[in-house]
């Protein structure tokens, strides 16, 4: 079997760029001497070294080694990581479904494992927003309430710790013992729930008064296969 090339320095350092990263954190992540670098731009970066690399820059090895289509850079594209669940770079969050009661607020969580029980976000997502991973969780949409932002079937996550009123942002409420994700708007110094469905016939505002209308947590992220 014929030894694979070193990996080009030019690739490492245009992923570098791309993620915001500098040699001195890539040296301090990998734990290598100032050196080793200086050889890596003459020589090339071992191969064997491939799979840490790899990991530090949130790439495939066969993307760092130039083996994959991915790395076609497409303007305004993207890239997509499998994530195997065990990625260091992604916070794994719990996607579940809510088991509420009408006036407590509290609530209990049941694993939704439709497609599977967990959501995968990278951490430096999460951490620059300064989340906490333990107050999120994952919740699947329900109807169509609230299309065109938010279709049924649509990942939504939401932020446990952000309870706040706000006028304008979309929460998921207990309300009444039901679960619902609704845009939260204050009109005449009363707060309501509405839809951002247009159809307000069929999808009337709610009046968000305490007891009945009790704030889970706001909605900050969502994944959709509606194109």
């Amino acid at each position: 079997m014929n030894k694979r090339a070193n990996i080009p320095w030019e690739r490492i350092e245009s992923r570098l760029a791309e993620i915001g990263k500098d040699q001195a954190w890539l040296r301090s992540t990998l734990g290598i001497e100032p050196n080793v670098i200086t050889n890596w731009k003459s020589r090339g970066a071992p191969s064997g070294k491939a799979v840490a690399i790899a990991q530090a820059l949130d790439l495939s090895t066969d993307q760092l080694l130039g083996l994959s289509s991915s790395l076609v850079q497409v303007p305004g594209g993207i890239r997509v990581v499998i994530d195997d669940g065990n990625s260091p770079n992604h916070y794994q969050i719990k996607k579940v479904k809510l088991n509420l009661r009408a006036g407590v607020t509290g609530f209990q969580t049941i694993p939704d494992i439709y497609d599977g029980d967990t959501v995968s976000i990278a951490k430096n997502w999460v951490d620059r927003r300064g989340f906490h991973p333990g107050t999120l969780i994952a919740l699947t949409v329900v109807g169509e309430s609230m299309e065109p932002n938010l279709y049924e079937g649509d990942v939504v996550v939401v932020n446990t710790s952000d309870t706040a009123m706000k006028d304008g942002a979309v929460f998921a409420f207990n309300y009444d013992g039901e679960a619902v994700i609704k845009r939260l708007v204050k009109e005449r110094g009363d707060w309501w729930l509405f839809s951002d469905n247009v159809d307000q016939a069929r999808h009337r505002p709610k009046g968000c008064r305490s007891g009945e209308c009790i704030i889970i947590g706001r909605v900050v992220k969502r994944e959709t296969d509606h194109i």
